[in-house]
């Protein structure tokens, strides 16, 4: 007899980078700091620090898969968040990371529960308005730079209206997604949020300088 997709459940570790502002006197904002495909905690950590005001806790998350990525040095270690089969799954494991540490962050009163910020950069973006979408009232603001929308939106009826502020940023000439594209997903999104703004620059598949200044004053805003 052959039984197929048995399974059992096993514990693994997830890592994250913390930076708490110097003399903490209550809690505090935070952002969420997600990285893209192939990239790591400490990556979006820099990218983080470059657009936070001073008074913000981050938390730069790192994906649980990682693989060999070729660079102009040989091949290095990435991460990913997504894999092809089940993936749902790993969906679940971003979203209970999240929860798990926002919930863990308020216990140790180190931030305002009221006041959570999604970044995210290429893969995260749809991750990160997964994340939002199913779990509204825990977020009041998301950034999405150079990244998709989920491609159940229209589908997945776990999703609920989002009034957080969000902020939508793309390149011209992105390597992976096309113009077009991008003005799709931009289009999909100001029809459901209610607080949406997006912006086109004259980039690739990147964080640009003028980005990180948007997005700096969007924060401070």
């Amino acid at each position: 007899m052959l039984e197929t997709d048995l399974n059992l459940t096993a514990e693994i570790k997830l890592y994250y980078d913390l930076f708490v502002p110097e003399n903490l006197e209550k809690p505090a904002p935070l952002l969420l700091a997600v990285h893209g495909y192939g990239a790591h905690k400490r990556y979006m950590m820099r990218e983080a620090r470059l657009i936070a005001p001073e008074s913000i806790v981050i938390a730069s998350i790192q994906a649980p898969f990682q693989h060999y990525r070729q660079t102009d040095d040989g091949y290095k270690v990435g991460f990913g968040w997504l894999t092809d089969y089940k993936s749902d799954e790993s969906i679940l494991v971003h979203h209970n990371f999240a929860l798990d540490l926002i919930e863990k962050f308020v216990k140790d009163k180190l931030i305002d529960e009221k006041q959570i910020y999604l970044f995210g950069f290429s893969q995260a973006c749809a991750l990160n308005f997964r994340f939002a979408l199913t779990n509204p009232e825990q977020v009041s603001g998301v950034i999405g730079v150079c990244g998709g929308i989920p491609s159940d939106l229209d589908a997945n009826t776990v999703y609920r209206k989002l009034n957080a502020e969000v902020l939508y940023l793309y390149g011209d000439t992105d390597e992976f997604y096309p113009l077009e594209k991008f003005q799709n997903f931009e289009k999909k999104l100001k029809d459901i949020l209610p607080n949406f703004q997006s912006k086109c620059y004259a980039a690739k598949h990147e964080i640009t300088d003028e980005m990180r200044k948007d997005m700096r004053a969007w924060l401070n805003r």
